[in-house]
Formats: C-alpha cells, structure tokens, sequence
C-alpha cells in the first residue's frame, strides 16, 4: 500500500487530487500540501522516519507551476536525497514533459484529472515501489496508438502519422490534424512500426513512405517533404531512402 502527498498551489485541484487518491484502494494514506516548501518540509520528516517510520513516504503527486519552488524545482532538490519517494507530475501544460521525465518521474497526468488516468500513474508508482506484484498488460492495438489532451485519451490511426520527431523520452506524433506527444522513445516506435512502412532519416525523425511527398536534394543535401513539411534527411540515411522510395515507385 502507497503513502503519497499530493502538492497543489489551487485548493480546489489539490483537495480533488486527495479525494480521487484517497478513494484507490492502493493508497494506504494521502496527505495533502499547498505548495512546495511545505511539502519539502514533509519529505524531509518522511526521510528522517525512514521507509517503514510512520511519517514515510513512497509517491509525491506534484503540481509544476507554483509561485515561488515550482514542481520541477522540488523533483531536482528531491533527486539529491538517498531514498527519495517516486515522482508523478500533475499538470495543465504538457511542455514540461520532457524536463519532468529528465527528472525520472514515474508519469506524467496532465488535468483535468480522470480517475481512470490517476489510476494508471498509481499502477505504475506501485509496481515501481514493489507495494504491488506486476500485472501483465495486453498488447497495444497495432493500428491505433493513445494520446493524451486535455485529460482526455484519443486513439490515433497509424495511418494517419506522416512524421514523428523525437524529444528525449518523448515522441512528438505529426498527423494533418495537429501533434500529439507520447510517452515512447523514438527508437521503439522505429522498431514497432517498421512493417507499416516508417523509416528513419535522421537521429530525430522518423517519416512514413507513404506520406512523402516529395524528395529533394539541394547542393548536396537530401530533404523529404512530409505532411507539408520539409524535413533534412541524413547521410548515412539517405541511400537507404532513396532505395526504398524507388522501390515504391
């Protein structure tokens, strides 16, 4: 069973992180706290109680923008500690997302907060702090893939993916109406959608043949144009490419 704090500078979004924390029954205790020095100050009793003391802590569930010690301020200062507990984001803006899984947070929910969506980061700060054995999970449909906005899980088709660009521990998926930013490294989406015809043409882009529009080359420089956007395709990519897309012809 899981100890967390929930750390919120809006009243109102923290007493329903409590509430919606408290009522999963694999929240042992929940605390709540109205900004990051205090809940600073609550870590540091649950350090100095130690894991089985009765202030422990195992998961923060923490706000980013707070007036002065923002969310990501805490986690770097809590990245300093022995035994810190894990770190899940609870925020409005998906900008940070990349920063927030630098600082080895355990998830990242973006609100208005779903109970379905806090359930699955209490899954996963569980399974982390071994409160819970690992539950196997199904296999992801392969012509859909889920995305996060606005606290709402959308399923985009495969299909419809003309790009995606890599940020870190993130993946930034391009379609015609709009982006999507995921939690998967580039590389996996690389190997998992192979087959459906996406390629690698730079360290962060990987491209589907069929949305390629046009190829060009400039002085010496290979280029692809893909969802009305033109992309740099590197050297040692750029024979692998061409040889493909002729294929294709």
């Amino acid at each position: 069973m899981l100890r967390a704090l929930a750390v919120d500078d809006e009243r109102p979004s923290l007493e329903e992180l409590v509430y919606l924390l408290d009522a999963d029954p694999r929240i042992a205790a929940v605390e709540g706290a109205g900004d990051a020095t205090e809940a600073l100050r609550r870590v540091n009793r649950a350090l100095e109680s130690g894991p089985g003391g009765p202030d422990a802590l195992d998961v923060v569930f923490l706000d980013i923008q707070m007036p002065g010690l923002d969310g990501l301020d805490l986690a770097r200062l809590l990245t300093g500690f022995a035994r810190p507990p894990l770190v899940v984001f609870v925020t409005a803006h998906e900008d940070f997302a990349v920063q927030a899984f630098d600082l080895k947070a355990v998830d990242y929910v973006l609100k208005p907060v779903r109970r379905e969506r806090l359930a699955e980061a209490v899954r996963r700060a569980a399974d982390l702090s071994g409160a819970l054995p690992r539950i196997p999970v199904h296999e992801p449909d392969p012509d859909h893939i889920s995305v996060e906005l606005g606290g709402v899980t959308r399923f985009v088709a495969v299909d419809d993916i003309t790009h995606v660009e890599a940020r870190g521990d993130y993946a930034r998926l391009h379609t015609a109406q709009g982006g999507h930013l995921v939690r998967i490294p580039l590389s996996t989406l690389e190997e998992r959608w192979r087959s459906r015809g996406f390629v690698r043409i730079h360290r962060r882009h990987l491209v589907a043949l069929r949305h390629i529009g046009e190829l060009r080359l400039d002085a010496g420089t290979v280029s692809v144009v893909a969802g009305g956007e033109e992309l740099q395709v590197s050297r040692r990519h750029a024979r692998e490419l061409r040889d493909l897309l002729m294929r294709r012809a």
